[in-house]
């Protein structure tokens, strides 16, 4: 069984459910897949049919959820039942509902029959919302554990795991002598839980439960970012694709040329009005580039930047330069050569960035006359490369 935790809750668009898509594919292995909740970031019909489309023409094997926080409303008139039981051959999973925080009795006493059976001898119990354990306080009451605890105190040596979503990372614990397995990596943005569980040390993820030489076992599988290649494996599509994200970027910027010019003479509610264009084409342009992004992990994203930005300074922008002089035009030639002069900060930059947990560089500024970058306690009066006046210059800050 492959569980996927969490794919939906944060909002439905390409960006967050292109993971939800790779893990999807990533679950055709196993037998069946199980969604641990929060589908949708809200239970009205417009998103359970977005999320039931998306599932039904990507998954490759049977998918069963059961209901997060998020999922209210119409949950039930399109997933069915909020309790049940699947009983295979070699172990069963109970899922119960528990997404307003409480067990239903209709769970419990489900959860008893189960257990009461005398073939099932290995069982999960899973819910979305984890029990009071060592790592987080995101979790229903010590009472509403002393009642699943009731319901399955009589049979305890048959329940292997608890498995539960919610919290947008993952951990592993022991509670009441069981181990719980909290998995909310399928496609919402991964928190921190603790100082030992960071953001940045976690990937999105699935988990998959399967027997070992008799006895239920699991292992988290990493997601890369890349698992759903499908549609960017289409020639006509992928073309398409990239020309949308110009296109998209385009408008970007475009948009907010105008929104300055706006500023520049007083006219802010057009300016704010720009600027939030602009903002929209830019989250366009980041949906359909997604869809076709190669991304490397987050721990070696910076240092797959700097090629990029050694090539553009060391000959590409040098070359052009060149050839916009001998085709007198100082405008281009002049563009140029400032945009060098900031690749060349911008890779240097990344260098110290790649070691990510010792760069320390608190305040980044950006002349925002030619776009160079400075860093450190003292920043010149004057951009070293146009004169831009220091007044001006952007001030990014952590």
């Amino acid at each position: 069984m492959g569980v996927i935790g969490d794919p939906g809750c944060e909002g439905l668009g390409t960006y967050n459910m292109k993971v939800y898509a790779g893990t999807l594919e990533k679950s055709a292995q196993d037998d069946i897949t199980l969604i641990a909740g929060d589908l949708v970031p809200a239970g009205n019909a417009h998103y359970y049919e977005e999320i039931s489309a998306l599932t039904e023409v990507i998954a490759h094997n049977d998918v069963y959820v059961l209901r997060g926080n998020h999922d209210t409303g119409a949950y039930t008139d399109y997933f069915g039942r909020k309790n049940y039981a699947l009983l295979a051959k070699e172990f069963s999973v109970v899922v119960l509902d528990n997404a307003m925080r409480a067990f239903e009795e209709e769970g419990l006493e489900l959860l008893k029959q189960v257990l009461a059976m005398e073939e099932v001898q290995q069982v999960i119990i899973a819910f979305h919302i984890p029990v009071p354990n060592h790592f987080i306080r995101n979790s229903v009451s010590e009472s509403e554990f002393e009642r699943l605890k009731a319901a399955y105190t009589p049979w305890k040596s048959k329940v292997k795991y608890l498995l539960c979503g919610h919290v947008h990372s993952r951990f592993e614990d022991v509670v009441d002598d069981i181990p719980l397995i909290c998995t909310g990596g399928g496609g919402a943005l991964i928190e921190d839980v603790s100082e030992d569980i960071r953001a940045c040390d976690v990937e999105h993820h699935m988990v998959h439960f399967f027997m070992e030489e008799g006895r239920l076992t699991y292992r988290f599988d990493e997601l890369s970012e890349n698992a759903y290649e499908k549609e960017r494996k289409v020639p006509i599509l992928r073309e398409n694709l990239e020309k949308t994200v110009a296109s998209e970027l385009m408008a970007h910027l475009k948009y907010l040329m105008f929104a300055d010019r706006a500023k520049r003479r007083g006219m802010d509610k057009i300016a704010n009005l720009f600027e939030a264009l602009a903002a929209s084409e830019y989250h366009h342009a980041r949906n359909f580039y997604s869809v076709i992004q190669s991304k490397a992990s987050f721990g070696e994203s910076a240092k797959s930047f700097i090629p990029r930005e050694e090539f553009e300074y060391q000959y590409f922008y040098k070359m052009m330069e060149e050839y916009a002089a001998q085709e007198n035009a100082p405008l281009t030639k002049q563009a140029f050569s400032g945009a060098a002069a900031a690749e060349e900060i911008h890779a240097e930059l990344l260098k110290e960035a790649a070691s990510i947990d010792t760069f320390d560089t608190d305040t980044v500024y950006v002349c925002p006359i030619c776009g160079y970058v400075m860093t450190g306690d003292h920043i010149p009066d004057r951009c070293p490369v146009c004169g831009g006046p220091k007044r001006q210059f952007e001030v990014f800050e952590s």
